[in-house]
């Protein structure tokens, strides 16, 4: 029989709570492009307005696995969001701007 979640969050110690909160808020800023628009009410009709796109088109780029930045960078700006390339390391982050000119216009996506 299943029981319910408070109570195995009852039984945790502060550590753990604090652990798992922590993870949650982790989980909570990654997010696939879908679930991005979704969370923004948008519909990908509404996006593919904004994009001059078929529908059908952003179904397939919220499907890859792997696209262009460019295709990235036009999606999040649609959406209202600026696209940050950040490369973590040890010592710290550094941001890589090598990505900054992006020619405008049309979204190309790998085959």
């Amino acid at each position: 029989m299943s029981k319910p979640f408070k109570n195995l969050v009852d039984n945790m110690s502060p550590e753990r709570r604090k652990k798992v909160e922590l993870r949650t808020n982790e989980l909570l800023l990654e997010m696939e492009i879908r679930e991005l628009r979704k969370a923004l009410d948008m519909t990908q009709e509404e996006l593919a307005a904004t994009l001059k796109m078929k529908q059908s088109a952003i179904s397939r780029i919220e499907h890859q696995s792997d696209m262009f930045i460019s295709t990235l960078r036009t999606v999040l700006e649609a959406m209202g969001a600026t696209l940050k390339i950040v490369a973590s390391f040890p010592e710290g982050d550094v941001q890589i701007n090598q990505f900054g000119e992006v020619r405008k216009g049309k979204i190309s996506t790998p085959v």
